[in-house]
């Protein structure tokens, strides 16, 4: 395979993340055809409003529904705020200060109560939100599969030790994407949600200073945002993807093959290790990423849903009814 030119050229912004497992009960995508038909049109419409907005929040919304599914399944409880006898997962390490969209989720979830009160789960409309962000930002249409209920609990440990670090190993990502049943291909094909959105210098520090398989222009660049000294803009933003963070395509693992991948668990894709040569069947051609991370996000939405009578369907995303 000819070697791919690596251009030194950066431009700015955006973030992601995504993953999976099985337990797929009656998930249908017609679970809402006579109950609920303006559901689409409805989470479309409200989508396309906040992208325009904020061009970030379709990675969010992606991100979110990851972190999501990785704890208890897809089942909303993400969604589910802290109260003085509730702790929910949003002050978990993966997702305090970190996870946003929260807002986002509220107004979709008011838009479509207003075409069917009361019918619709907070699960599945951020399954179906999920989708429409990467829809609007240029990545592939899929028919998302509906009939989730939503969850009155939620577990803040499972936030902390489910979903995988910036600083995991290639064995640790494989890992933690086999036990919620997501294959190491299915975790490549998922990890190109990165291709969109943006990460903070605390997530990306170690690599760009102390990882050695990284372009050395690229982590000069990075640098000059996110200081050495832990505590020290912390907060400040460095696109995923370097070229076109707000556009789904398959940039990222051109990135990773020019070692410029912006993480250190996104370069380990890409390091001489078992996943190799499928960063580089993505390189060669987006359309088999496309395939791939649809196929990855349809097995996400499969992880544990509660269906039938388990769960309730939220009247607000934010707390049980």
């Amino acid at each position: 395979m000819a070697a791919r030119k690596c251009s030194s050229g950066i431009i700015l912004l955006l973030l992601l993340a995504a993953g999976t497992s099985s337990a797929m009960a009656q998930l249908s995508t017609g679970f809402y055809s006579h109950s609920c038909p303006g559901v689409y049109d409805a989470v479309r419409s409200a989508m396309k409003a906040a992208i325009a907005r904020e061009q970030r929040m379709g990675a969010s919304i992606l991100r979110l529904f990851f972190h999501d599914c990785f704890v208890q399944g897809c089942d909303a409880s993400l969604l589910l705020d802290d109260t003085a006898s509730f702790q929910g997962e949003k002050m978990a390490r993966p997702n305090n200060g970190s996870v946003r969209g929260f807002e986002v989720i509220d107004d979709v979830k008011s838009a479509v109560d207003k075409v069917c009160p009361g019918v619709v789960s907070c699960a599945d409309i951020l399954a179906i939100a999920a989708r429409d962000s990467v829809v609007i930002l240029g990545g592939p249409n899929w028919d998302v599969k509906l009939g989730r209920r939503d969850s009155t609990t939620a577990s803040f440990s499972g936030a902390n030790n489910n979903i995988p670090p910036p600083t995991s190993g290639l064995s640790n990502l494989t890992s933690l994407f086999a036990a919620q049943g997501l294959s190491q291909k299915d975790m490549v094909a998922l990890s190109g949600a990165h291709t969109i959105g943006q990460a903070r210098c605390t997530n990306f520090r170690a690599h760009v200073y102390n990882d050695t398989n990284i372009d050395g222009a690229f982590a000069r660049t990075r640098q000059s945002a996110c200081p050495r000294t832990s505590g020290s803009g912390d907060n400040n933003l460095a696109p995923l993807d370097l070229q076109t963070p707000t556009v789904f395509e398959n940039n990222y693992y051109k990135n990773l093959v020019c070692k410029k991948g912006l993480l250190h668990s996104d370069q380990e894709l890409f390091n001489g290790g078992s996943t190799d040569a499928q960063v580089q069947s993505y390189v060669s051609s987006q359309s088999a990423f496309f395939a791939d991370f649809v196929t990855g996000m349809i097995k996400m939405g499969d992880i544990t849903p509660l269906t039938g009578s388990n769960g309730e369907i939220r009247k607000n995303c934010r707390r049980i009814n």
